[in-house]
C-alpha cells in the first residue's frame, strides 16, 4: 500500500456545516485539485466564483428522491475505495472509467440538533438521518492510504497547512489521523441515532448501549496528583449544564471543582425561592431560602462558616453587587461561584476585591431549565452501572403524618426545604434545618444514629427548635432520641422499616412531629 505524501488532484466535498469551506476550497484549487460537490455545497462554492463539477457530472444520474440518492454510486465509491497500487483495482477503475477521488470532505445531517429541537417533527427529525454521508465517510477513513477524509470544519487550518508545506500533499500520519476522527464522528452520529429511537420507546434500559462524549478539557490530575484526568461532555448538552457554563474568571478547574460544582448546581436548581448552597468534598454544608440573594448566601455561609471556608458556591440567581459584597467579606474564601449570570458590578467586585480574586473560578450557566429525565453512569470493574436520575420531587401534602403532633406551617416549609437538601447528601444522611437554613448535615456514615450526632454537633445549640431530615429511614429509635436530646421539634423520613413503630413511639414521647414520605433518596 502507498505510503508517505500523496497529491491531493481530486476532492469532493459534500457538506451541511459551510463553515470555513470556501477557504478551504481555494487552497485546494490553488494546489491543482478538481472539485466535486453536491447541492448545496455546490450553490455555496459557486456563489463564490469557485468551479466545481456536480455529482451528478459523475455520476452520470441525477439526484433523486428528494436527495436522499446523490452519491451512493459505484462512480464516487469506486473512486474513493480503489487501491492505487493495486494493479486489479487500477485496471477494473480504468474499465469503468472512474476517477480516483483522493478527499473526501464531508460532514453530515445535523441530526442531533434537529432532533433536540422541540418543535422538529418525527418526519423532520428522520430525514435528517444522513445516509449518503455516513457512506462516503467510512469509505474515505478504510482506504486512508490513499484517501484523506475531513469531517470537521476544526480541521480545515491543519489541513490548508499541511498542503502549504508539502505542495498540495497530506502525509500517511495525518491520514490515520483524521481515518480515526472520521470512525469516531460516525459512531457519535449513529449513536444519537439509536438514542433518538430508544427514547421512542420510553426510556427503557436498552439491551446493548454505547458511550460517546466529546472531550472538553484534560485536566492537571484527578482526584489525587499521581492520577491523570479529562473531562469529558455529552455529544450535545443542555444549556445550562456544568459542561455548556462559562467560566468568566479564575484558575483552571479542577476534577474534585468539576465534582463539587455539579453536585452544588444539582441542588440549587431544585429550588423555586431564591437560594444558595455552598458545597464541600460533594456534600453541602450551607444552604439557605431567602428574598435576596445576598441574604441567602450569608445564611448558608453562617450556617457551618469552618466547612464553607474555601467551599463551591452555587446560586439560582443572577449575582448582584450585594451578594458580591456579602461573598468577599474579610475572612472569607470560596473556591468556585457557579451561578446564571453575575452583574457587571458583581464581577467588578469579584475580580478586584477579595485576596483570591485570582484564583476564584465564576461559572456562568445561563438561565436554569427545567431537567430532563436520562440516566445516571456510574464505572465499577468489568462494567457499568445505569440508572434513572433521582429527580422526584415529594409533595408533603401527600405525605404521612405518623406522629400525633401534627407540623406548623413553618415546620411544614422547614421539612420540605431539609428533605430536598437530605437528597443530595451522601449517606447515610442527615440535614438540620431551621427558618430554611442549613444548620448542620451528617454525611457518610456507616451507622444513622453517628449521622445524626454530627449533624447535631455542627448545629450546635441552634438545634433547639429545628426539624431534622433523614434519606432513609430509622432502623431503630435511637436516632429520633438524639434528636430530641438536642430539641429538635420535627422529623421527615421515608419510612419503611420493620420497626417504624418504635421511631413514632419515640416521636410521640417526646413531643415530636414526624413525617413518613415513602420515598428513600440514598446518594452512594
Amino acid at each position: 500500500m502507498s505510503t508517505g505524501l500523496l497529491p491531493i488532484r481530486r476532492v469532493l466535498l459534500s457538506v451541511s456545516d459551510k463553515t470555513g469551506l470556501v477557504e478551504l476550497a481555494k487552497e485546494l484549487i490553488h494546489w491543482g485539485a478538481e472539485l466535486i460537490s453536491t447541492g448545496g455545497t455546490k450553490t455555496t462554492l459557486q456563489a463564490a466564483g469557485l468551479t466545481t463539477l456536480d455529482i451528478s457530472e459523475v455520476t452520470g444520474f441525477p439526484e433523486m428522491l428528494d436527495g436522499r440518492v446523490k452519491t451512493l454510486h459505484p462512480k464516487i465509491h469506486g473512486g474513493i475505495l480503489a487501491i492505487r497500487n493495486n494493479p486489479n483495482h487500477v485496471k477494473t477503475i480504468q474499465e469503468h472509467d472512474i476517477q480516483p477521488i483522493d478527499m473526501v470532505v464531508c460532514n453530515l445531517y445535523p441530526f442531533a440538533q434537529v432532533a433536540a429541537n422541540p418543535k422538529s417533527t418525527h418526519e423532520e427529525i428522520v430525514e435528517n438521518i444522513d445516509i449518503g454521508g455516513p457512506s462516503m465517510v467510512r469509505s474515505a477513513a478504510k482506504n486512508h492510504h490513499d484517501v484523506a477524509i475531513v469531517t470537521d470544519p476544526g480541521q480545515y487550518p491543519g489541513i490548508v497547512k499541511e498542503l502549504q508545506a508539502t505542495g498540495g500533499k497530506t502525509s500517511l500520519e495525518t491520514r490515520e489521523i483524521l481515518a480515526r476522527d472520521a470512525f469516531t464522528h460516525t459512531a457519535r452520529y449513529d449513536q444519537a441515532i439509536s438514542r433518538f429511537f430508544h427514547e421512542l420507546e420510553g426510556g427503557q434500559f436498552p439491551e446493548k448501549m454505547g458511550l460517546h462524549f466529546d472531550r472538553k478539557q484534560v485536566l492537571r490530575y484527578g482526584e489525587n496528583p499521581h492520577q491523570r484526568a479529562a473531562f469529558f461532555s455529552d455529544l450535545s448538552p443542555a444549556k445550562d449544564s456544568l459542561a455548556s457554563a462559562a467560566v468568566l474568571h479564575g484558575k483552571e478547574l479542577s476534577y474534585n471543582n468539576l465534582l463539587d460544582l455539579d453536585s452544588a448546581l444539582n441542588l440549587v436548581r431544585e429550588f423555586h425561592q431564591t437560594a444558595c448552597v455552598i458545597l464541600k468534598h460533594n456534600n453541602p454544608c450551607g444552604a439557605a431560602l431567602s428574598a435576596t440573594l445576598d441574604l441567602a448566601f450569608r445564611n448558608a455561609y453562617e450556617g457551618d462558616p469552618l466547612s464553607a471556608y474555601g467551599g463551591i458556591v452555587g446560586c439560582n440567581r443572577e449575582v448582584d453587587e450585594q451578594t458580591a459584597l456579602a461573598m468577599s467579606e474579610p475572612g472569607r474564601f470560596l473556591e468556585c461561584i457557579l451561578a446564571p449570570g453575575f452583574t457587571p458590578a458583581a464581577l467588578e467586585i469579584l475580580t478586584t476585591k477579595p485576596s483570591w480574586r485570582k484564583s476564584v473560578r465564576l461559572l456562568a450557566t445561563g438561565p436554569f431549565s427545567s431537567v430532563k429525565p436520562g440516566f445516571e453512569f456510574r464505572k465499577v470493574d468489568g462494567g457499568w452501572l445505569v440508572q434513572d436520575r433521582d429527580l422526584i420531587q415529594e409533595n408533603l401534602e401527600q405525605a404521612k403524618v405518623a406522629s400525633k403532633k401534627q407540623p406548623t406551617p413553618g415546620q411544614f416549609a422547614d421539612l420540605q426545604f431539609a428533605y430536598t437538601v437530605c437528597k443530595h447528601v451522601k449517606s447515610n444522611a442527615i440535614v438540620v434545618v431551621s427558618e430554611g437554613k442549613l444548620l448542620g448535615t451528617g454525611a457518610g456514615q456507616m451507622s444513622r444514629v453517628d449521622s445524626v450526632q454530627n449533624a447535631l454537633k455542627k448545629a450546635g445549640e441552634k438545634a433547639r427548635g429545628a426539624v431534622l431530615a433523614s434519606d432513609a429511614f430509622f432502623p431503630f429509635r435511637d436516632g429520633v432520641d438524639e434528636a430530641a436530646r438536642a430539641g429538635i421539634t420535627a422529623v421527615i423520613q421515608p419510612g419503611g422499616s420493620m420497626r417504624d413503630a418504635d421511631a413514632i413511639a419515640a416521636a410521640d414521647e417526646h413531643g415530636m412531629t414526624m413525617i413518613f414520605t415513602g420515598i428513600r433518596h440514598f446518594r452512594h
